[in-house]
């Protein structure tokens, strides 16, 4: 199924990161350009180091200089992740762009790439709640509380992927069909925002 073969690569990208365990690591695909896995990998590399800005910029000694620094990585880190979302998205659409569409064909709430996203978050949220779980400095009251999440989390996991692989299933059949929508980001174009558009 395609979601357990996402999830590995994402589980994959975590492992690579936490090595170092560093925001300003050199970042390295091993998958080639032309293969989904890159894209997979790359996703889930710019989730993984945002993850830890957001733990970063929320130091309450930060810098405000730093700070600032940080927020305009955040950002570009969001335009980032959002056109990986779109590359993975137009991978599927070339994937069954010959497919016939049922005429009681319907659309999906969310392209296939978006819910991947949200998995790709998932696979953080899960890594990062099994370390709180295995913490020896923590107390047992913690610990279960963490457990108790981590259930959760994979509960969730157990549906997310059940549902990426039933909609992939349904567009490759023709019960659903895809369209995808640029996500016209508004902040981070000098058009359109009107604090960049009076900036010299």
């Amino acid at each position: 199924m395609f979601s357990d073969f996402a999830y590995r690569i994402f589980e994959e990208s975590i492992e690579k990161y936490h090595q170092k365990d560093d925001v300003s690591q050199e970042f390295n695909n091993p998958y080639p350009k032309d293969d989904i896995s890159h894209l997979l990998y790359r996703k889930n590399w710019i989730d993984t180091v945002q993850w830890h800005y957001e733990d970063i910029i929320r130091d309450p000694n930060i810098e405000p200089v730093a700070a600032l620094k940080l927020k305009r990585q955040i950002d570009a880190s969001n335009q980032d992740r959002t056109d990986l979302v779109e590359f993975i998205d137009s991978y599927f659409v070339n994937k069954y762009q010959l497919v016939e569409k049922r005429t009681d064909a319907t659309i999906n709430t969310e392209s296939p790439a978006w819910a991947i996203d949200r998995l790709s978050i998932l696979a953080l949220k899960v890594y990062h709640m099994q370390e709180e779980v295995n913490r020896t400095d923590a107390s047992q009251e913690h610990i279960q509380k963490c457990q108790n999440k981590l259930n959760v989390l994979l509960e969730q996991k157990k549906d997310l992927c059940s549902a990426i692989d039933q909609l992939l299933e349904d567009i490759e059949s023709g019960k659903k069909y895809m369209k995808v929508y640029k996500q016209m980001k508004m902040y981070n174009d000098n058009e359109l925002n009107p604090v960049l558009r009076k900036t010299p």
